[in-house]
């Protein structure tokens, strides 16, 4: 019997030990001597030694859930019958179906220009993944279908065509763009023949910008709405309607075209709370509007915020609204990202000027009628008014000129008063003024900037130094 620290078998297994059922799997055993090639091999499953199995590697083509187990191997030399030291023990897990996850991150709601990274992993496994990124698009022929469990098509899918990965399981879009909005999945495959994952659970992208091609206006405009209540969307502001329409990703998982779409104009008649989503507006050829929430809600409370981002500096009113007849006691609470921000008579909270950190999820409670649902109030920030730098450089301007012009007109009275100091009709009393206009191009408000009409005047007094004066 030969030693066991001069040989000792191996087993190994590929793709991995955890694999899912129907993959091939592929078993070796390796000796840890060098040289001599010739021998022969004994498997054990689950300490029971299997007679068929005699060869230094063998594949199960199509796993099953009884291949797996501890796995152990042994060597013999032909020439001599010895036996290496049997192998430690493998444990094969055979798994159901492989499950991808997708993942977003820094986060789903983001504003043109930002980055964005899709991760896509393989629940219990890791190695040997080729990862693939897909869109919910319009439907056309062709497509894949991602149903439910019930077989329901939620909807149909395009293989995004630069996302294939060879290694990580990684997908950024940088900067990422108002057509970057929609609903995406995720798919892993590895071995030959390829066994593919499930598709993963969606995950969604919304991106707000600041021109976006089509506007999606709502009525009545705000973010909560109460059951039972009618609701009409259209596409407005694109320079063709021709292509466009309104449409929906509910919380049921389901990317629709909204009830009763003609052109692209969405009219629902009666709300219910299964139509709680995102909206948006998209054209056949992939433009799109800002993505909107909208929360339909069974109870007595709403809240009423905004559906489109506020701009900074604006002002901002948040009202309890109330389902059939209004409370005598208005009393309610406003709540910023769960924490109470402020009670209220009124029923309403005003923002006199809003700022970015006043973005967040709020909500209101009624101390009888409850509570709202929450959302999310976005802010943008502000494209009006001049930076730093511009009116540094217009104030600069401004005040070098006046200065530039104040010292000619000094230097030429000067002048003036040097040629005619023999002059007796100069009297100290005599003052000589100059009137300096100075513009300015900017058209802002800051007050340091001097105005078109502004008007700077230099007194310069003449004094007579003739030797014949009286006095001398």
């Amino acid at each position: 019997m030969l030693g066991a620290d001069s040989t000792k078998a191996v087993v190994s297994i590929k793709p991995d030990k955890q694999v899912f059922k129907g993959e091939a799997v592929t078993l070796r055993c390796d000796l840890q001597v060098g040289g001599d090639t010739e021998w022969t091999y004994s498997w054990y499953k689950d300490d029971r030694l299997s007679s068929n199995r005699r060869t230094q590697e063998f594949t199960i083509s199509s796993v099953t859930e009884s291949n797996g187990g501890k796995y152990t191997c042994r060597g013999e030399r032909k020439h001599d019958l010895q036996s290496s030291e049997i192998s430690d023990a493998v444990t094969l897990t055979v798994s159901d179906a492989a499950q991808a996850v997708l993942s977003v991150s820094p986060q789903s709601w983001l504003t043109e220009g930002d980055s964005v990274t899709l991760s896509c992993e393989v629940t219990g496994s890791s190695t040997g993944w080729t990862f693939s990124w897909y869109r919910a698009v319009l439907y056309r022929q062709g497509l894949q279908q991602i149903r439910d469990v019930h077989g329901n098509v939620l909807y149909h899918v395009e293989l995004l065509s630069d996302s294939r990965r060879e290694a990580g399981g990684s997908y950024t879009l940088s900067p990422a763009a108002l057509n970057h909005t929609g609903v995406y999945v995720c798919r892993a495959e590895r071995g030959e023949p390829a066994c593919q994952t499930q598709y993963s659970t969606a995950q969604t992208l919304w991106i707000t910008g600041s021109s976006p091609p089509a506007s999606l206006i709502i009525s009545p405009s705000r973010t909560q709405h109460f059951s039972a209540g009618s609701l009409s969307l259209s596409c407005e502001g694109q320079s063709d309607s021709t292509g466009w329409r309104v449409r929906r990703y509910t919380h049921s998982g389901e990317v629709s075209d909204c009830s009763s779409v003609t052109g692209s104009t969405c009219s629902i008649i009666s709300l219910y709370t299964s139509l709680t989503g995102v909206y948006w507006c998209q054209s056949e050829s992939g433009g799109g509007s800002d993505p909107l929430n909208i929360t339909v809600h069974n109870g007595d409370v709403i809240l009423d915020s905004p559906v489109h981002p506020v701009t900074e500096g604006d002002s901002l009113t948040l009202r309890c609204l109330f389902h059939s007849t209004k409370p005598s006691n208005l009393t309610a609470d406003f709540y910023k990202d769960g924490s109470l921000l402020q009670t209220q008579t009124t029923g309403e909270m005003i923002i006199s000027t809003v700022s970015k950190s006043d973005e967040g999820l709020y909500h209101c409670k009624h101390p009888e009628r409850g509570e709202s649902p929450q959302s999310w109030l976005s802010v943008r920030a502000s494209r009006s008014g001049p930076t730093g730098a511009t009116v540094v450089v217009s104030v600069g301007v401004s005040v070098g000129l006046s200065l530039t012009l104040f010292l000619v007109i000094l230097i030429l009275g000067l002048i003036c008063c040097y040629k005619n100091k023999g002059d007796s009709t100069a009297q100290p009393s005599d003052v000589t003024y100059a009137e300096i206009m100075t513009t300015n191009s900017y058209k802002g408000n800051s007050e340091a900037v001097r105005r078109p009409n502004d008007v700077t005047y230099s007194q310069i007094q003449m004094k007579n130094f003739n030797s014949h004066s009286e006095g001398l």
